[in-house]
């Protein structure tokens, strides 16, 4: 029984689903006779006003590329502009920089080249001082010189 209602309840589904889209388009025929019977331009006016709408669709787009194209230009001149001005200003940070490294590796050089004459008169001074000595002194010397050397390059590099 139950088998039964559930039948008939899809067989009246089915029917309703049917004469609603028999409906639906019966009602659409009708309102298209109506709409073309109704219409107050011949099919030729009706085209001809979809020829004018095109023309001056493509009026407006020549228009909106004109206006892209000048705005574009301006962009590109800008850009243009804005990237010449950045390369000076690198151009002269860096030029500034090289100048400053090159100073600053001139004074090292020297300062270095004036450490190293000091350090071997000192060593030579060493050297004749303790020549009458024994060979332990004279390694002693150039070890204690070899420190101070290196003493003196590291305080010259951390400046």
């Amino acid at each position: 029984m139950g088998n039964d209602n559930s039948n008939n309840n899809q067989e009246s589904a089915n029917i309703n689903t049917k004469d609603f889209m028999i409906g639906t388009l019966m009602g659409a025929i009708a309102g298209a006779v109506t709409a073309l019977l109704l219409a107050p331009k011949s099919g030729r006016e009706f085209r001809g006003d979809i020829n004018e709408g095109a023309v001056q669709l493509k009026g407006r787009a020549g228009e909106w590329r004109d206006t892209a194209l000048d705005k574009g230009s301006e962009w590109k001149d800008t850009a243009y502009t804005k990237g010449s001005e950045l390369k000076e200003r690198a151009y002269l940070k860096g030029s500034d920089l090289k100048t400053k490294a090159v100073d600053s590796s001139s004074r090292l050089s020297q300062k270095t080249q004036e450490k190293t004459q000091e350090l071997s008169k000192n060593l030579q001074d060493k050297w004749n001082d303790r020549n009458s000595n024994n060979n332990d002194s004279v390694d002693e010397a150039v070890e204690e010189a070899a420190e101070e050397a290196a003493a003196e390059v590291e305080k010259s590099e951390t400046k």
